[in-house]
């Protein structure tokens, strides 16, 4: 599946770049905290700790990935980074692919992919990950490992929303079981029963991404 360009239904670079954000602060508020996938997500969003930046383009560079990943993770306040880039054409793999390569150019920072293609798929809270991460634009999100005080993980590249609540709150440890694993639970034990209506509110999201930019 490929992401087409856009048609100039808004004709600034500024006017195109409010209307990224504004979209991505709908799939925010309306489905990340609506349905409180990740607890700390909307102190972040609302205390200033949470820094965004639009890459245009539908074939964006790694270095232009990077470099604009790199100046929003130096923000003094940035504790959540996301560059979103609304134009890339490539395949949810493809991104993946390039966040892996994002990741080691960045190896102080923690990486995820989110990307509008991401299917749902209720056969596990692990599979069900994929389509929480489905945002209107395709974007990385990218979390200081110094957040994560002691913890690391073997590859350092995946950051879950369960995870990112706990770093929010500073308190990321390593317990008995994973943080990460109890909260994916509470998600699909959530996102199960309502899945319809969920993917309802995904679907005018991106209906109203393609009618504003």
């Amino acid at each position: 599946m490929t992401r087409p360009g856009y048609d100039g239904c808004v004709t600034t670079q500024d006017g195109r770049e409010r209307e990224v954000l504004r979209v991505l602060d709908r799939y925010l508020v309306e489905i990340v905290e609506a349905y409180n996938l990740c607890p700390w997500a909307r102190s972040s969003r609302t205390s200033g700790e949470l820094a965004r930046g639009v890459l245009w383009g539908p074939e964006p560079t790694l270095d232009a990935w990077v470099a604009m990943a790199a100046t929003l993770l130096a923000q003094p306040d940035a504790r959540v980074v996301m560059v979103v880039a609304p134009e890339y054409t490539g395949t949810l793999q493809q991104l993946r692919d390039v966040r892996a390569q994002v990741a080691l150019r960045l190896p102080d920072a923690g990486v995820a992919e989110f990307h509008p293609a991401a299917d749902l798929d209720l056969a596990s809270p692990s599979r069900l990950v994929r389509f929480l991460r489905r945002s209107p634009d395709p974007m990385m999100q990218l979390v200081p490992l110094a957040i994560l005080d002691t913890v690391r993980t073997p590859d350092r590249v995946v950051i879950e929303p369960s995870e990112l609540a706990a770093m929010l709150a500073g308190n990321f440890k390593l317990p008995e079981v994973a943080i990460a694993d109890r909260i994916a639970q509470t998600n699909h034990d959530t996102v199960k029963p309502l899945a319809d209506e969920i993917v309802a509110k995904l679907a005018a999201i991106a209906a109203d991404r393609a009618a504003s930019y």
